[in-house]
């Protein structure tokens, strides 16, 4: 019998290799997973019949194009759209013999930190279904923890796979911006969006990262890393640097418990022999929010303006004008949060106001990159908590956009500068999981796997959620 809550992808492969099981039978074993709980849990908005490959199996977030099988984007403006080619990271799946288990939930069109704005209804978080799993890609988050998928894929523009991975108590990894293509993604924000693992372990991060990632001739924006990813396997941290910027650590609306636990993780890298130092990141704290909330929402803006009713997805009844079958498709398609961020956006790049917000906000951009930059000049990673709270109960900041906005403060800050960043779980508040962020410059990410591995050794945090061992 395969226990899929505890059964690490690295683990399932070893299975595999060594011919104990077969990767039908893996398969089989999730899909039973799935069955049982996620009627409960509600990651997955497609489960597949059949899916070939002689690997292990693996979940994708539903806006990750996949051919002849449903893409949603959890959006009822794409129910029913089936794409007719697979983006450039599910085809990088299929070459590795990856089964694909199915398509999971997430906020519309990635724009949310509960997986609450979906379309299709909530996910709830494997530790306590009364909380959500974080967002966007909480339905991958979901999965994992839930033991329906050994790992799973999702996307990255404000937090959106560290921030679930904290209140899931998982590995999150969001690449370097450009390692990893973004062709046949449904886009959110162009210049920030991007794709990476949800796994149980640092190690099974670093075996799907030597997956999907290179350049890709279809995405003008990526790159090949400079070194070849590797398995980590360092048991210290010996000859590392590693800054504690004061705003990611001091931020407002931090909970006591998150605190505690993110200071004792630090004392213990302290103890596997890393230097620790503090720094400061004033500015990318203090504007790091405002400057997402008008390039991301300005991006979206012009992203969505594609779903028009003409070529594919929901398409309005009307009576023959043109304009209004747009308004009425959008109007009927698009949910609550997706219209609230086009008008934003719409808003912010429109005649006369676009130097005083987008532009204004690019030259931000511009500071925080080289206020991290600075940093590194003197450590190697920077760490703070992942989330400043725990899982917070469903329908908790619902109707408080704004309090909801503040569930990425932390993790929102490097992405505006395009570094990778990996959350681990480094303890428990509340039997609620907390998460560590890990933070290096661009194409560090070897040295965020070296180091979240020898974190994660000495954690030996139990991943699977209390109320399912």
């Amino acid at each position: 019998m395969i226990d899929t809550l505890r059964l690490t992808a690295e683990d399932a492969a070893g299975l595999l290799k060594r011919k104990e099981v077969s990767s039908e039978e893996l398969t089989r074993a999730y899909r039973a997973s799935i069955a049982e709980r996620d009627p409960e849990l509600h990651a997955y908005l497609h489960v597949t019949e059949s899916a070939d490959g002689d690997g292990v199996p693996i979940a994708l977030k539903d806006v990750i194009t996949t051919k002849g099988v449903p893409t949603t984007a959890a959006s009822r403006i794409l129910e029913g759209y089936v794409p007719v080619f697979d983006s450039t990271v599910a085809a990088c799946c299929k070459d590795a013999g990856l089964p694909l288990l199915g398509k999971t939930n997430l906020d519309e069109f990635a724009m949310g930190s509960s997986t609450e704005n979906s379309g299709f209804g909530p996910t709830r978080n494997p530790w306590d279904p009364e909380r959500v799993p974080g967002g966007s890609s909480g339905g991958s988050a979901a999965a994992v923890a839930g033991g329906l998928a050994p790992w799973a894929l999702g996307s990255d523009t404000g937090g959106s796979i560290k921030q679930p991975a904290s209140l899931c108590g998982l590995v999150g990894l969001r690449p370097t911006y450009g390692t990893v293509s973004r062709y046949g993604i449904v886009a959110f924000a162009s210049s920030l969006d991007q794709v990476g693992p949800l796994t149980k372990t640092v190690r099974d991060s670093a075996l799907l990262m030597q997956v999907i990632s290179g350049a890709d001739p279809r995405d003008s924006t990526t790159v090949e890393l400079p070194q070849p990813i590797e398995l980590p396997e360092a048991e210290d941290l010996r000859g590392l640097r590693i800054g504690i910027p004061r705003e990611l650590n001091e931020a407002e609306g931090m909970e006591p418990g998150v605190k505690q636990s993110v200071d004792a993780a630090i004392r213990l890298a302290e103890e596997l022999g890393a230097e620790v130092g503090e720094t400061r990141l004033p500015r990318s704290v203090e504007f790091g929010l405002a400057c997402y909330y008008l390039i991301a929402p300005a991006e979206a803006s012009a992203n969505l303006a594609r779903y028009d009713g003409v070529r594919f997805g929901h398409r309005a009844q009307v009576d023959g004008d043109l304009t209004e079958l747009y308004e009425r498709t959008r109007w009927e398609g698009f949910g609550d949060e997706p219209k609230r961020r086009i008008m934003l956006g719409t808003y912010a790049l429109s005649a006369g106001y676009y130097e005083a917000y987008y532009g204004q906000a690019q030259k931000v951009r511009t500071v925080i990159k080289d206020e991290f930059a600075a940093a590194f000049r003197d450590f190697d990673l920077l760490v703070s908590p992942t989330s400043p709270t725990v899982a917070f109960r469903l329908g908790e900041k619902a109707e408080n956009p704004l309090a909801m906005y503040l569930s990425d403060v932390l993790t929102i800050p490097p992405n505006m500068a395009g570094l990778p960043g990996l959350s681990i779980p480094c303890g428990l508040s509340e039997g609620l999981p907390v998460g560590l962020q890990l933070i290096g410059p661009q194409f560090s990410e070897n040295a965020l796997f070296r180091a979240g591995h020898a974190l994660e050794r000495a954690f030996a945090f139990d991943y699977v959620p209390e109320r399912l061992r």
